[in-house]
């Protein structure tokens, strides 16, 4: 393992953190989709009119 010097533990734990991060917006983003899907398909199912854009002429 490459030697990190005496500063090795706060090396190790900021890793760590940007690690926990990353994981963390990861799964808030699936969270997020999931979540943002159901009420698509909630609004799917309701057949709610579309709105279709004027014509501009």
């Amino acid at each position: 393992m490459i030697d990190l010097g005496p500063h090795a533990i706060f090396i190790i734990w900021a890793y760590f953190g940007v690690a926990l991060g990353v994981f963390g917006l990861i799964g808030w983003t699936l969270l997020d989709a999931r979540a943002t899907a159901r009420k698509l398909a909630a609004l799917e199912a309701r057949k709610a009119p579309r709105r279709t854009p004027e014509s501009t002429v």
